[in-house]
């Protein structure tokens, strides 16, 4: 079985991306979590066995945690 790999692009409302780095850091199948410069605020790699573990984390996990204002998730193609 291969692994899926993908990136969450998180936007968090102001003063909330240290406290979501540790909490999203906390999700199993989040392999990294950073905090960048740029439009968006965090960006989580995850690592994954399916896509629909991908759907899970991003649009159920991440995206129902308080202080994040959106999410763009992009799964790898290689």
């Amino acid at each position: 079985m291969s692994v899926v790999h993908a990136y969450v692009m998180v936007k968090a409302y102001t003063g909330d991306a240290d406290d979501l780095k540790d909490e999203i850091g906390g999700i199993d199948g989040v392999e990294s979590v950073h905090i960048v410069a740029g439009d968006v605020d965090l960006i989580a790699k995850l690592s994954v066995d399916s896509p629909a573990d991908v759907k899970d984390i991003a649009a159920t996990q991440v995206q129902n945690l308080e202080g994040v204002e959106d999410t763009q998730t992009y799964i790898a193609m290689e």
